[in-house]
């Protein structure tokens, strides 16, 4: 078996969330943990189902932030209050239909890791026995 048709064979793993809350660290530890996680960058769109587009996930991950964790995780970046509303309400429809939502303002990377790792264990969601392929990065730091 090839390794794309194994990964489409596992059930898929989306990850969405505000800017700088994690989820390109997310999805990299996933997929080297054998996950087939993939980032939904929705928080720079307007279609409020955008999580539901190119493959249905069995499992929707919501990583949200405040204001001083993004900046203190891109301080390469200007934030403000209103684009961080701003994201939260694009990101409103995948919020209210994630199974696992997280607020990774005051977490580690590894912490946020063990939380979703814990969670798909206990529900029993297939993985690979050996890491998958990373992604290309989104975003701009690779500290969150």
């Amino acid at each position: 078996m090839t390794a794309n048709l194994m990964v489409e064979k596992l059930p898929l793993i989306k990850v969405v969330g505000v800017s700088a809350s994690g989820k390109s660290t997310l999805v990299e530890a996933l997929r080297a943990a054998g996950w087939n996680a993939r980032p939904v960058s929705q928080e720079h769109s307007d279609a409020p189902d955008l999580w539901k587009q190119f493959g249905f996930p069995r499992v929707l991950i919501y990583l949200d932030n405040d204001l001083e964790g993004q900046r203190s995780r891109r301080p390469d970046v200007s934030w403000s209050a209103e684009n961080l509303a701003k994201e939260r309400q694009r990101l409103r429809h995948a919020y209210e239909h994630a199974d696992l939502r997280i607020n990774t303002a005051h977490l580690t990377a590894e912490q946020v890791r063990e939380l979703v790792i814990a969670f798909l264990e206990a529900n029993r969601i297939r993985r690979a026995s050996t890491p998958l392929p990373p992604l290309p990065r989104t975003g701009g730091s690779s500290k969150t």
